[in-house]
């Protein structure tokens, strides 16, 4: 009997062990490609994950954030089947979809499905006090960080190049460096200017205006005039003055939006609950991060998206009444 009665709950373990590991081995995956850890596309990421995380036990969907170089690689990901989500900035959507910019070597990717869009962002410029630096126009023969290659900052910096009819060598030992290594190099006085494109107030940015009195620095002109009216998802905007040290003027400059997009064939029932996880947990996701703090439900599901919504995000904002003209256009029929 007694050997009976230290059996009895041994089985029980097993059952109860095999049961959990069922229960794992049911658990939908998913990753979300987001960009430096530095930056506000990880934080974002999860933020995204943390909210759907919470109703795993009724969905059975389990979201991590990977931290990765940006936007250009992040779509390349996506495409591979290396992730199922990706935060990417608006430019890098249209001109993957369009197979145009930096994607125009291979076919449009077709099949990228836009989820919403997030916080707005800017491309900023910051050099050294000590570099002279005033206006886009002094960067050149200057020490620049162009940003680190896959970059969505890195691929606008090439685009203004473009239009200035610079190159490489308009710069003196031009650096391709990550933001958080261009920020240290910045303060210990290896490069003159650093390139980055974030939404604001940004952590980076107000270390490098703190601790080594950074500047930003306007990025106006007939060249970027262009630019804005050639490209449509870009539009102006202006850093507002006060917001980091030594900087009390309103810096004007261009940006776009992060967006969250995937892949046409994944699961509609996880892109389903991972935009409600969010929408119906608006007022405590826009305390995840400062960047979030002025974001708006019905902006969300249109602003700065050119790929056709997927069929989950759709199911949810018409169950949420979000559905309008602009949503409408994006396939959401």
């Amino acid at each position: 009997m007694k050997c009976f009665a230290r059996f009895v709950p041994a089985l029980m373990v097993a059952v109860l062990l095999c049961g959990v590991q069922q229960a794992n081995a049911q658990e939908k995956i998913v990753t979300i490609a987001t960009g430096s850890e530095r930056g506000a596309y990880y934080p974002a990421g999860g933020a995204i994950c943390r909210l759907i995380n919470r109703g795993r036990k009724e969905h059975g969907i389990r979201c991590y954030a990977e931290s990765t170089v940006g936007s250009i690689y992040n779509i390349h990901a996506l495409r591979d089947g290396e992730n199922d989500f990706a935060v990417v900035q608006s430019d890098w959507q249209y001109n993957a979809y369009t197979g145009q910019g930096v994607f125009a070597d291979g076919p449009a990717y077709k099949d990228l499905r836009s989820v919403f869009s997030l916080h707005s962002e800017m491309f900023t410029l910051a050099a050294s006090k000590a570099s002279g630096i005033k206006t886009f126009n002094d960067l050149k023969g200057k020490r620049v960080n162009m940003g680190d290659r896959g970059s969505g900052m890195r691929a606008i910096m090439q685009e203004l190049m473009e239009e200035k009819g610079w190159t490489r060598q308009s710069f003196r030992n031009p650096t391709e460096l990550k933001p958080a290594d261009a920020a240290k190099a910045l303060c210990d006085n290896k490069i003159d200017a650093m390139v980055f494109t974030a939404g604001h107030p940004n952590g980076l940015i107000q270390e490098i205006t703190n601790d080594c009195g950074a500047v930003l620095i306007p990025v106006e002109g007939k060249e970027i005039d262009a630019l804005l009216k050639d490209n449509p998802y870009y539009a102006r905007t202006a850093i507002p003055g006060g917001m980091y040290k030594g900087n009390p003027q309103n810096t004007p400059t261009f940006g776009v939006r992060a967006t969250l997009v995937t892949r046409a064939d994944e699961d509609e029932e996880v892109v389903y609950q991972l935009t409600k996880s969010v929408f119906e947990n608006f007022d405590s996701f826009k305390t995840l991060h400062f960047v979030f703090a002025t974001l708006d439900k019905e902006r969300m599901v249109y602003s700065g998206l050119t790929a056709p919504l997927h069929p989950g995000a759709i199911r949810y904002y018409r169950e949420a009444g979000l559905l309008n003209e602009r949503t409408q256009a994006l396939g959401a029929k």
